[in-house]
Formats: C-alpha cells, structure tokens, sequence
C-alpha cells in the first residue's frame, strides 16, 4: 500500500503530465505519411502526364512522398470507386477526368457510388481545351467550309473517339448535331490510334487536346478547325473558338480534377488544396504544362464543388438526348 503522501505524489504528477499534454496520446501534424494519388486509367493518360509534372512539388509542399497508382477500367470507374471506399484519412486521393465526376453517374446503370456526394473535391488540376481536328483530303480550309460540306454529304464523315461515353465522344455526337451532318462514330482505344486513324484518313474528324495532334500539324494532313475554350489557344492564335465559329459549346473540353474520400477533414482538404495551388503556382511547371496543351485553373475546393454541381446537368441532358448507355 502507498502512504498517503506518496499516493499524493503519484496524482500531483498525473496532473502535471496531463496539463502539460505530455499524457495525451501524440497526434502527428498531416501528413506524416505517404499520399497516394488514384489515377484510373492506365499509365500515359494526361492525367499522368499532368501528375508527374505535379508530383515532387507536391511531395515537397506536402513533406511527404507522393505516390502514383495505376488502377484503370470500366471508364476509370474502378479506380474512383476504391477511393470513394477508402478511408476519409487523406492519404487516399484520386486523379479524375471529367468523366469520373460528372458524367459516369449517367452512363452507368450503377457504379456502387456517387461522384457527388462520395467525394470531397479537393481542386480542378487542369482544363484540357478540346480542338476539332479536319484531315486535310476534306475540301474545307475552315469550319464554315466543313459545315457546309457535312451538311451536303450526311453519314459520309467519320469522328473518332477514345471510348465510347468520353468527352471527346459526347462532344463528336453535339458536334454532328451542330453541323447536321450526321456524322458516323469510330470507337479507339485511346487518343494515339484515335489520331493515327485521322492521319491515314480513315476518319475525317477527332476532338482532342493540342498536345495529342500538335506534332503532326505541320504534315499537312490535318489542322484544327476550332478550340473549345474561353479564349483563343496561345500555341494557335488563328484557330477560332467554338463561340466564334457558331456552335456555343458543342464541344466541351476535358478537365481533370483532385478529390478525397468523402468524410475527409476540412483542414486536411484545405492543406491538400494549399499544396496543389503552389504546384500550380511553379514557373515551371506551368511552362511545362502550357506546352503539352494544358491550362492552368486555381481555384478552392468550395469553387471546384461548385463547378460539378453546374456541369453535372449538363451532360446528364446530353447522354439522355443521345441515348447512349453502358453496362
């Protein structure tokens, strides 16, 4: 048994060690940890391409590794499902495209998830401003040109996709709505055939970034009709946007976007998004990025929230006018 006084000792210095905080268990600043970044889609996407850019200041800004993980399928459904079920601790995000947040949901019968309320949105990465690619054996030099000539032979052009129910394919269908051109779809694995494809003339038309065409347009085999974007593209000052050649946004651009499991605390949301905004900030890598055909957008996690909450209804109204489905 202690005496009295040694028992007094014993609490005095529990109290003590608790005031202090010396007692309480020791909770690490976040993170302190590696962060793993969910890419759905298979290495070489633009969103890799974007993330390796990204990644060490991320790692520096964040003071930790940050690490990529390829986890691709279904429309890059798999890989945004497994982080909508991970743990809301941060150390789980997930890099997405357009589709993954605002258009799967339409596509899909059912995905086990929903990108609107199983994420908490962390920040839009890049816009990826959209071109409409004409190969050169077409009699058009413009897009009024290239109007008035699919109109004038409806179901003889061909547009290429990446896959069915990706951006590029739902803006081909808008496009050939736009133009009454009945234009026939051609389904590829990935942007690189898609393109291959428009060179051999194999297909008359393709929707894609700058950096996945921007080497072959001084073959002479194809040029950009117009860009779907605010503003004229800095690398192609002549080329129209889709405002001023008449079709709004028939053609819509692909973006990719950061996000977490929902759940994730606020203050870690707002440390992922500081660090993702100086990345964004760095000279060189929005040189870097800027050449490769990607546009910078810095924005909160409240405004990128914001942002799908608008543009989901919008290709909702699409996919149910075009019909399209997939399993």
């Amino acid at each position: 048994m202690f005496s009295g006084s040694h028992a007094l000792k014993i609490w005095l210095a529990a109290v003590v060690l608790t005031l202090t905080g010396v007692s309480a268990p020791a909770y690490a600043a976040y993170p302190d940890q590696p962060v793993r970044i969910v890419l759905p889609y298979a290495p070489s996407a633009a969103g890799d391409i974007v993330m390796r850019i990204l990644q060490p200041l991320l790692s520096d800004e964040l003071g930790q590794p940050v690490v990529i993980e390829y986890k691709s399928g279904a429309g890059g459904n798999i890989g945004s499902q497994a982080v909508a079920r991970a743990a809301p601790d941060g150390y789980t995000l997930v890099l997405g495209a357009t589709n993954n947040f605002v258009i799967n949901q339409y596509l899909y019968k059912d995905m086990g998830y929903d990108p609107l309320t199983d994420f908490e949105p962390i920040g839009k990465v890049v816009d990826v401003p959209a071109f409409i690619y004409l190969n050169t054996e077409i009699p058009a030099k413009d897009f009024a040109q290239f109007r008035d000539y699919a109109k004038a032979h409806p179901g003889e052009l061909n547009y290429g996709t990446p896959g069915a129910g990706t951006t590029p394919a739902l803006s081909g269908w808008l496009l050939s709505e736009a133009v009454q051109g009945d234009l026939v779809a051609i389904q590829y694995r990935g942007s690189g055939p898609g393109v291959q494809a428009l060179l051999a003339n194999e297909i008359q038309v393709y929707i894609g970034g700058y950096g996945i065409a921007s080497s072959y347009l001084s073959t002479g085999k194809i040029i950009p009709l117009a860009v779907a974007s605010a503003q004229r593209f800095d690398a192609l000052p002549d080329v129209p946007t889709t405002a001023e050649v008449g079709i709004g946004d028939a053609v819509v651009s692909n973006w990719w976007g950061l996000a977490a499991p929902v759940g994730t605390d606020k203050a870690i949301i707002d440390t992922l998004s500081a660090a993702l905004q100086k990345a964004l900030a760095n000279p060189d890598a929005r040189e870097k990025l800027a050449k490769l055909g990607f546009v910078v957008e810095p924005g909160s996690p409240e405004q990128f929230k914001a942002s799908l909450a608008r543009e989901a209804p919008y290709w909702k109204d699409v996919i149910e006018k075009s019909g399209v489905k997939l399993n």
